[in-house]
C-alpha cells in the first residue's frame, strides 16, 4: 500500500502543513494546491511543497491530516 504524504515546509524545515491519504489523484490535486497557494515571496524565502510516498502509516507525521 502506498501512502501519499504532502508538505508545506518553510525555510527551517518545519512542516507546516500535512495532508495523507492512499489515493494518488488526491495525492496530486493536494499537492497542485499546496504549491498553488505558495507565494513568490514565500518561494523565495525557501518554503517548499513536498510530495513523498511512505509504506506504513507509522511514518506519516503525527500532525497530518489522514484521509482514507
Amino acid at each position: 500500500m502506498n501512502i501519499w504524504v504532502n508538505e508545506q515546509i518553510d525555510p527551517s524545515g518545519l512542516i507546516y502543513a500535512c495532508i495523507a491519504c492512499c489515493d494518488e489523484s488526491q495525492a496530486q490535486d493536494c499537492h497542485q494546491s499546496f504549491e498553488n497557494n505558495l507565494t513568490k515571496t514565500q518561494k523565495a524565502e525557501g518554503w517548499i511543497a513536498n510530495l513523498r510516498i511512505v509504506k506504513s502509516w507509522d511514518d506519516v507525521p503525527v500532525n497530518a491530516l489522514k484521509l482514507n
